[in-house]
């Protein structure tokens, strides 16, 4: 028995009243739920790109809402039976309408101003999406597609429900012909748009509130436009000022020049990394010249092992072991307490330090690689540190 939907005349009813024409155990991640089939609802199921509804039937929480062929099916976390009052959360119901209401305005102005049709649309819990087709949508076409869809709103236009073919419809001027049969349902923005959809909508584009265009982004051939609506566009505007605000505060600049300021920091940055990392290169050569020097042969191998604190960084294990590598007959052993642990040697040494590398991890555990002559890895325990670092010098001591 198919399902009358009482959302597709009136999408600002909150309560109604249904029968209960079949109840049953259901399968739900968050919690033993029944599934619920009405002969009547006012809750809207996920399609279209629009999540479903949420609220109360009764004395149950409606967890989840969706299509069965004609039925709309209700997951709730308790059985129902008989007669049955029904209660739409209001607040996600009409931030739903806000979104999918303004999404066909902006999708027109795209369309019909700038030549770029939407392909689909995607409305999350914190922002939606429509792909755009077409070249990339310049900042210009942007902040002028938002303009146009404020005005409408600002007009305050009918926004209506309209039902007939698609051969009606396309006479009518339809923006994206449907190729179904039968009696459809869509919605008319006074003036901009035409489009059929079995969505829930406002009633006057007042009541969208307004639109804020965000990001746009390439994907695949089409560009994914970022924008909110109505009390989501509010908070993203303060939420954005608010950490515009904090960022001009910390670079000690208006929030007009926070780019150039940021800019400016990210180049300082960029030069404080370049000298601390050539810095950092120069001591290690040193330290490692030190070390080739007090170093004493066996073997007819010169092995220079050293474990170094914990806030040692990687890079400068391996630039000290690469320095210790250029001397001949020399072969480095270096760890630090992190875990870390880098073995190089001189190429004329002839030992296999990946081979070695891979022998002492599968001894103390880890994980690493490298070449014949610079290998390098992290140990799964940290405190394993000193038994690898004897192992490696034990296994090259050996003839």
């Amino acid at each position: 028995m198919a399902t009358r939907r009482l959302y597709y005349d009136d999408s600002l009813l909150r309560d109604f009243d249904a029968e209960v024409m079949g109840c049953g155990l259901a399968v739900h991640a968050l919690a033993t739920a029944w599934s619920l089939v009405l002969d009547q609802t006012a809750f809207y199921p996920d399609s279209g790109g629009q999540p479903h509804d949420l609220g109360r039937l009764g004395d149950a929480q409606v967890l989840a809402v969706h299509e069965d062929g004609e039925e709309i099916v209700h997951i709730v976390d308790r059985e129902l039976r008989g007669a049955v009052h029904g209660c739409i959360d209001w607040t996600r119901r009409m931030d739903h309408m806000q979104q999918h209401t303004g999404q066909h305005l902006l999708s027109a102005i795209f369309a019909e101003r700038f030549g770029r049709p939407t392909v689909s649309f995607h409305m999350g819990g914190e922002v939606c999406t429509i792909d755009l087709r077409g070249p990339e949508p310049t900042e210009q076409i942007l902040q002028g597609a938002q303009l146009a869809a404020n005005q409408v709103i600002a007009d305050d236009r009918a926004v209506t429900v309209r039902y007939g073919t698609a051969a009606e419809f396309a006479e009518r001027g339809v923006r994206k012909e449907v190729d179904r049969q039968g009696i459809l349902r869509a919605l008319e923005i006074e003036g901009v748009d035409l489009q059929p959809c079995g969505g829930t909508h406002v009633k006057r584009t007042s009541q969208i509130g307004m639109i804020l265009v965000r990001k746009c982004s390439k994907v695949r051939q089409d560009w994914r436009l970022e924008f909110v609506c109505g009390v989501r566009a509010a908070k993203a505007s303060r939420r954005d000022y608010l950490l515009l605000r904090g960022v001009a505060e910390r670079l000690g600049c208006s929030a007009a020049e926070v780019v150039d300021a940021a800019g400016k920091a990210v180049s300082e940055k960029d030069g404080h990394f370049k000298n601390s990392r050539a810095l950092s290169q120069r001591l290690a050569e040193a330290e490692a010249a030190g070390a080739l020097h007090s170093a004493s042969y066996g073997n007819g191998l010169r092995v220079v092992t050293r474990i170094f604190p914990a806030d040692t960084e990687p890079d400068y294990l391996g630039a000290f072991a690469a320095f210790l590598a250029k001397s001949e007959k020399t072969v480095a052993i270096l760890g630090s307490s992190s875990g870390h642990i880098v073995l190089a040697q001189h190429p004329l040494v002839g030992r296999d330090l990946k081979a070695i590398l891979a022998l002492m991890l599968t001894e103390v555990g880890g994980k690493g690689g490298g070449s014949r002559d610079f290998a390098r890895g992290r140990l799964s325990d940290a405190a394993s540190i000193q038994q690898a670092v004897d192992m490696a010098t034990g296994i090259l001591g050996t003839p």
